[in-house]
């Protein structure tokens, strides 16, 4: 029987088949980039689970980066930039700008605007702090490796709103696109680590222990006319944000009007939780190392945390010279300032939780709620300026 196997040839044909079966697996293809991407998964993971940093987001991305960088043959169709594939469809959604509209939705469903309504001058803050978007911009101009349309979709991680920074990048830079998601969700994440050192260098022990007056109550009729009013006023004024701001205030005035209790609840339950764990997966799997791995992917990420340096120090630092005009007993805490960048509730949980370091009677956190949901159409505004002029 042996002499037959070895006269057939059998035993080539096994041996030829097992190399060709190595030729097909991850050990095969892995490269050293695959490894120091997997890592980096890993570390998501680990800070999305161990640490609870933002584990809605990390923990998708996360394992969508370990999803990408599984090393595979070329042309078997399962890659996410392979034409055809099931994760190519899964990711058309970020591509072509439909997951963040669906994602806003579900933001205006959940969010109460009342301490914005309460304060209206709050709002100046979350467009003072969006001065890190267009910090962000020129400095990517000025190193001369970025178009200005690459420039502004980079700029737009300073406003610390991943949907928005996946949407302005699949319209000005999809080439950068994984590396600006990644950053912009990234910094997100790092704002209680990033953050409070800043605040903390920007103003004085006088300032942080300011106490504000209580927020006075909201009305329903104004909470149900603000979502109106304010998508007239900011779509008119930038028309190119209407993707964003329009979903974003119909899913708020689904919430507020009263009658679209369950619209409301499906809008910021159910839908932007599957769109959240279908844009954290896709975005996570498109770093994969041959395309992520760049010079330019590099400087995103060191242009993406000055960019939130500047937001957070210009968010802090106009809040001090506001009060330069405002009578003792109206004063703002300067520690609100950090709130208008549009990483909500963690930015205003900042302000609360450093501001009690100092005086643990002093309750920031629903003041800090005003400027935050402000970030939030400031740096959809934002994005939309950007969009009209360079898109």
């Amino acid at each position: 029987m042996l002499n037959f196997l070895q006269s057939s040839g059998f035993g080539s044909f096994i041996a030829e088949n097992m190399q060709t079966f190595w030729t097909f697996t991850g050990f095969h293809n892995a490269t050293p980039g695959h490894g120091i991407m997997i890592v980096i998964g890993l570390i998501f993971l680990y800070l999305g689970i161990a640490k609870k940093w933002e584990p809605m987001l990390l923990v998708p991305i996360g394992f969508g980066v370990l999803v990408g960088n599984i090393p595979f043959f070329p042309g078997l169709g399962i890659g996410i930039y392979e034409e055809g594939s099931v994760l190519s469809y899964l990711y058309f959604g970020v591509i072509k700008g439909v997951y963040p509209p669906l994602i806003f939705l579900g933001i205006g469903a959940m969010t109460d605007f009342s301490a914005l309504l309460s304060n209206p001058k709050l709002i100046t803050i979350g467009a003072a702090a969006q001065f890190g978007i267009f910090g962000a911009y020129m400095l990517a101009l000025a190193t001369g490796l970025f178009t200005a349309a690459e420039a502004g979709a980079i700029g737009i991680i300073g406003g610390a709103d991943g949907p928005t920074a996946i949407f302005l990048s699949s319209k000005l830079a999809p080439d950068l696109m994984g590396a600006i998601a990644i950053a912009a969700y990234s910094y997100m994440a790092l704002v209680p680590l990033i953050q409070p050192p800043i605040m903390k260098m920007l103003t004085t022990d006088k300032e942080r222990r300011i106490k504000m007056k209580p927020p006075r109550a909201v009305s329903s009729t104004e909470k149900m006319l603000f979502p109106i009013i304010g998508f007239l006023m900011t779509c008119f004024l930038v028309p190119s944000g209407l993707p964003l701001l329009g979903m974003l205030f119909f899913g708020n005035l689904l919430k507020e009007s009263g009658v679209t209790k369950r619209l409301a609840t499906t809008a910021g339950g159910p839908l932007i939780d599957i769109v959240t764990i279908l844009i954290g997966l896709t975005v996570g799997a498109s770093t994969q190392a041959d395309t992520f791995l760049t010079a330019r992917s590099v400087t995103v990420f060191g242009l993406g945390a000055l960019s939130f340096v500047v937001a957070t120090t210009a968010g802090v630092s106009y809040v001090k010279f506001l009060n330069l005009f405002l009578k003792e007993g109206n004063k703002i805490n300067p520690m609100i300032g950090n709130a208008g960048v549009s990483a909500v509730p963690d930015a205003a949980r900042v302000s609360q939780e450093v501001g009690q370091h100092y005086d643990k009677t002093n309750h920031l956190l629903m003041h800090a709620m005003g400027p935050n949901v402000a970030g939030v159409i400031g740096s959809a505004v934002a994005a939309g300026i950007l969009l009209g002029f360079l898109g």
